[in-house]
């Protein structure tokens, strides 16, 4: 089961794969993080937000699910405008 809420209907072949990717990671956890910001946000993510979904989807599942739950701080070159929306969209989801 992919988890995700959301059909690939309508989107392109690479936001297809980013939205297939960011539910099968590895590691449940992080899947849930990425896979629900995926299901919300991939199809009005501009093409440099896309790449900087694809290099965060490229660090190690242990290290990102840490920098996102907030118990160990992102390294600079993760620490991105997206990055933070990420993590926004999360807190905002909590406190709803």
């Amino acid at each position: 089961m992919s988890g995700t809420e959301r059909s690939s209907e309508g989107l392109d072949l690479r936001r297809r794969r980013i939205l297939f990717r960011s539910w099968h990671r590895g590691m449940r956890e992080t899947d849930l993080l990425l896979g629900r910001f995926a299901d919300a946000h991939v199809a009005d993510l501009s093409e440099a937000e896309l790449d900087g979904f694809e290099a965060l989807m490229e660090a190690p599942d242990d290290r990102l699910y840490k920098w996102l739950v907030g118990t160990e701080a992102a390294p600079a070159d993760f620490d991105t405008a997206l990055f933070r929306r990420v993590l926004a969209f999360h807190q905002l989801r909590a406190t709803s």
